[in-house]
């Protein structure tokens, strides 16, 4: 497995912009496919985006899509969320995930991640 650790949320205003940062370590990064999730109180934890190996590969949830970016730096095994125009709605703590090996790119079931961080809050008031 890999460990993986994020930073970057805090408190935002609606329409601010946030960047997570997630930092791997513990075996090849740039093999693996990678996602962010996110739970809000209350609610289950939801697929937000996911980026193949090589970082070409995106899928983003409906919800984010247009207003966040996923990217990777495997160089610095280090995978980004770049999130725009946030709404309050976006408010949630977010995990950063990695996914098992073989497994397709474009899956977002949280099954297929098989290391998980600690998660970083994101608060984003009206």
């Amino acid at each position: 497995q890999v460990q993986l650790v994020e930073s970057g949320g805090g408190l935002a205003q609606a329409g601010d912009s946030l960047r997570l940062s997630c930092a791997a370590s513990g075996r090849a990064f740039s093999i693996y496919g990678m996602g962010w999730f996110r739970q809000a109180p209350g609610k289950e934890r939801e697929f937000v985006a996911t980026i193949g190996s090589s970082g070409v590969s995106l899928v983003y949830a409906d919800s984010v899509k247009g207003r966040f970016t996923i990217s990777r730096d495997n160089t610095k095994n280090t995978v980004y969320l770049q999130m725009n125009s946030l709404k309050p709605e976006d408010t949630a703590v977010y995990y950063c995930a990695s996914k098992r090996a073989g497994v397709h790119y474009s899956s977002t079931d949280p099954t297929d991640f098989d290391s998980w961080g600690q998660g970083t809050q994101v608060t984003v008031s009206s």
